[in-house]
């Protein structure tokens, strides 16, 4: 049997032997796998911060209040001097003493940038993925893949602890372009060697407002 072939039967055996002609069948497929989550909000927080840990990004824990200093004190430990931001991205967040771009198209601005500092639409626990939405005046495409280095804000609110809850939370803004990240970029296509920084930044590190 084709692999094809084996899709296609899967499919017809989980539609019941019919094609799906209308939302109301496609409701009454079963689904067995499970679609919500089972842990209490301090625990999906930790199960997001144990999956990041598994993919090599590191997370900071701070208050609201301590985002700016929090950041200040990464920025400092990298000896970076300033990261490329989105245009409405809050100003409260970003500490004196650095140099912070709003985005321009300019794409040879954002190859020789030290970073891009973004927040974040969703998070799903379980996978430890980032959504990144790309609205207007929010986070683009281009400046969540060109740039070496991420760091990225997540807020409690926001993490979901299964991928069925995050595609239902996306259908919010399901016309709009979407990123999601799953720690840093990297491939092992190369002669099954391991390279980061292929499709997008090679460092991910993620700040938890706790």
């Amino acid at each position: 049997m084709s692999a094809k072939q084996d899709i296609i039967d899967r499919i017809r055996n989980a539609t019941g032997g019919s094609s799906i002609t209308s939302e109301i069948e496609y409701e009454s497929i079963n689904r067995h796998y499970r679609q919500a989550g089972i842990l209490d909000p301090a625990a999906r927080i930790e199960l997001f911060a144990d999956r990041l840990a598994d993919y090599g990004s590191p997370v900071y824990r701070c208050a609201e209040s301590e985002i700016a200093p929090t950041i200040a004190g990464i920025l400092t430990e990298r000896s970076k001097t300033g990261l490329l931001v989105p245009r409405d991205l809050p100003r409260i967040w970003l500490p004196d003493g650095f140099y912070f771009f709003r985005e321009s198209p300019d794409y040879h601005e954002l190859d020789s940038s030290e970073g891009v500092l973004t927040d974040c639409a969703l998070a799903i626990a379980a996978t430890g993925t980032i959504v990144l939405r790309h609205a207007p005046g929010e986070v683009s495409r281009a400046l969540s893949l060109i740039p070496d280095y991420h760091l990225c804000i997540v807020f409690p609110s926001q993490i979901v602890e299964t991928v069925p809850e995050g595609i239902r939370q996306m259908a919010s803004f399901s016309t709009l372009p979407i990123t999601t990240i799953s720690g840093p970029s990297a491939t092992s296509d190369i002669e099954m060697t391991r390279i980061k920084g292929v499709h997008g930044p090679r460092t991910l590190e993620v700040i938890l407002v706790t």
